[in-house]
């Protein structure tokens, strides 16, 4: 079996629609033989093995938690350069055509539109965007809506992905930054906005930079993770 270039990884809970919807995309962008899909189930009651477009497999994590789903993803992942995706992510054709010009190790992320559905953001969403993708690129700190993206020689160096339950994506950035700075084009990567709409935009960005906060003085990932989802 050939080495592909590119290994797309994407956890998943019950998230159907929106894994059939990203898959759709992902078949119609990549060709088997630059690209294989690992879509990693944390114990989804809504059948994601009924969905899957071959050649795309399915792999079943002991546990719910985006950081050790992740995890077992890379350990599985055969490509040279390994894509983190979110099930809602959009628009990855244009990310896609940048991953296929990468010819040396590094890492990055690209930037991020929040929308909801097909409806084009609100000047607030907007502005949320903008504020997100320059807070990365100022700080070096990637988020998984943002798209990360890693080569496979990085990923070990730092040991992998970090199996915690959550604040994985901070976690890994840290780690990568201290070998390199990320990669941060200007190619942008749809995600839903659902969450910013149902929990009030003003009352998700404090509730999102508490948690961080939190997490930067040394708080239990654990702690915080029933938090988090106790809040949602």
């Amino acid at each position: 079996m050939s080495t592909p270039r590119l290994s797309v990884i994407v956890p998943v809970l019950n998230d159907a629609p929106a894994l059939e919807l990203l898959l759709t995309e992902l078949d119609a962008t990549l060709t088997p033989a630059e690209a294989e899909v690992l879509v990693v189930d944390g114990g989804s009651v809504d059948h994601p093995e009924a969905i899957l477009i071959p050649p795309a497999r399915l792999l079943s994590a002991p546990r719910p938690g985006r950081g050790g789903q992740l995890a077992l993803g890379a350990r599985a992942a055969r490509g040279e350069w390994l894509w983190l995706l979110h099930a809602d992510s959009r628009n990855t054709a244009a990310a896609a055509s940048f991953l296929r010009t990468l010819d040396c190790p590094g890492w990055g992320r690209f930037d991020v539109s929040l929308q909801i559905d097909s409806e084009p953001p609100g000047s607030a969403l907007r502005l949320i965007a903008w504020m997100m993708n320059w807070r990365s690129r100022l700080t070096g700190i990637c988020t998984g809506d943002q798209g990360i993206f890693i080569h496979r020689l990085l990923l070990e160096r730092v040991g992998g992905v970090p199996a915690q339950p959550l604040m994985e994506d901070i976690e890994l950035s840290r780690r990568l930054k201290r070998i390199c700075a990320p990669i941060c084009p200007r190619v942008c990567l749809n995600s839903s906005a659902r969450r910013w709409r149902k929990q009030g935009l003003f009352r998700t960005i404090i509730h999102m930079w508490t948690f961080r906060l939190r997490y930067w003085l040394g708080a239990d990932p654990r702690q915080l993770t029933r938090e988090y989802y106790q809040d949602d």
